[in-house]
């Protein structure tokens, strides 16, 4: 969404100029695919949503620079916040979900939910407590988590914390990774 071509950079406000972020786009996509084949790397294109004027029906949003990028990646996919990770007032993270919505190499449309902390990144630990609470391994009630007979601490962070200071309860992720529909 930020590329901006050089036509437009160099043409005055308010003057019209269509499709070319999507020429630029099509014709540099062109150019790296092959490249980017026979290098075997890995290229990232980050984007964002733009609402669509005067849509009734079906999804409003759309994505900038027209259908190249659609057309020529292996993988797309959405990640929305849909919550804040707060730690008393503060905000210490975010809630992700991550929808593939476009897939070559393996089975589109799948949805997950991950946890962002600022300090740390993805966090492992909180991946592990939710997996185990979807397959039923780790039981909350109320606030607290408990595995087994072992009590993990009150909330996701005092959890978080006492799995941290028990690397022997590593077993926990053991067995939801043994669980998981994805390990077959």
């Amino acid at each position: 969404a930020a590329l901006t071509p050089k036509a437009e950079i160099a043409g005055e406000m308010g003057e019209f100029q269509i499709g070319l972020q999507a020429r630029l786009m099509s014709q540099a996509l062109r150019k790296l695919s092959g490249i980017v084949a026979k290098t075997k790397t890995s290229v990232i294109f980050l984007n964002q949503t733009r609402m669509k004027i005067g849509v009734m029906f079906g999804n409003p949003e759309t994505t900038p620079g027209g259908l190249a990028l659609k057309f020529y990646s292996s993988v797309r996919i959405n990640l929305r916040r849909i919550a804040q990770i707060k730690h008393g007032d503060e905000i210490i993270g975010s809630r992700i979900k991550a929808k593939i919505v476009k897939n070559k190499v393996a089975a589109p449309f799948k949805i997950t939910e991950f946890d962002i902390y600022y300090n740390e990144g993805i966090s492992y630990l909180a991946d592990i407590l939710n997996t185990g609470l979807k397959q039923e391994i780790v039981k909350k009630a109320g606030s607290w988590y408990q595995y087994e007979n072992t009590k993990l601490g009150q909330g996701m962070e005092g959890a978080k914390a006492f799995l941290k200071a028990n690397p022997d309860l590593t077993k926990v992720s053991t067995i939801c990774k043994a669980c998981s529909p994805e390990s077959g």
